[in-house]
């Protein structure tokens, strides 16, 4: 995962960002949770509200940002604690009641190994919560690509892989395999009304454009931004601009 979020850039559109993490939130079956975690839990804010709407006995939110995590220690209580783990590397103690993720785990490549081992975390009966941005094909996206590619071709080869997520019909496959039969797989579509398509960039920069920053230097992440911004508003002008951004939202219950 990029470790060059800016909490302050992340937060320009704090109330859109956090509509699907209520969304998948509302999708969890109410219960007695004893252990739950939020993989990627960012600043914290939200993995507190998830807190006080489950009311589990412990809680631990996980991030690899120590500026995003830092935010989070005034949101420590008891049964709920945050940790600097990576996702990719992270295993709990024991078995869960919940697995949570909101907008993190495309960071994290190899999902056809990786969902089998979050599953695998859960105990029967348990539940898997997790929303994935989906806007790949956006030219938000495809634009910071073909940037890259053209200006870094020795950092950003033309085969690599910029994304682990998979179909969300693949989704609901392997949740099936792994003994979520209850379950939910869908694509959501979250309008954004920005008043101008300079606006996008500033959405992007806090968050698809942290994974470019990480790779670049100084000089050569503004002159990729600058590239970036010309081409974006070429491609969808500097008015007002409605931001369709696509997700997948995925829940289940483990048999």
């Amino acid at each position: 995962m990029p470790t060059t979020w800016n909490p302050a850039q992340y937060d320009k559109f704090k109330a859109q960002r956090a509509k699907p993490f209520f969304d998948l939130m509302g999708l969890v079956k109410p219960g007695e949770f004893d252990s739950v975690v939020d993989l990627g839990c960012g600043t914290g804010e939200l993995t507190r509200r998830l807190f006080d709407y489950l009311k589990p006995k412990k809680l631990i939110g996980i991030d690899s940002s120590k500026t995003m995590l830092k935010k989070s220690e005034a949101l420590s209580m008891d049964g709920l604690s945050f940790e600097l783990r990576d996702i990719a590397t992270y295993q709990p103690e024991s078995s869960l009641d919940i697995v949570f993720s909101n907008a993190a785990l495309q960071w994290v490549p190899a999902h056809e190994t990786l969902f089998p081992r979050l599953l695998g975390w859960i105990r029967p009966g348990g539940q898997v919560a997790i929303q994935i941005p989906f806007n790949f094909d956006h030219p938000s996206h495809e634009i910071a690509k073909s940037v890259a590619l053209r200006l870094f071709p020795s950092v950003f080869p033309a085969e690599k892989n910029f994304s682990g997520t998979l179909g969300v019909e693949k989704y609901a496959e392997i949740l099936f395999e792994h003994g979520f039969e209850n379950q939910i797989a869908r694509v959501e579509v979250y309008g954004h009304p920005l008043p101008s398509g300079a606006e996008v960039v500033e959405w992007t920069k806090g968050t698809l454009l942290t994974a470019y920053q990480e790779q670049l230097s100084r000089d050569q992440f503004a002159q990729f931004l600058e590239n970036y911004q010309r081409d974006l508003i070429e491609r969808i002008g500097k008015g007002p601009y409605f931001y369709a951004f696509k997700r997948i939202l995925i829940w289940g219950m483990k048999k």
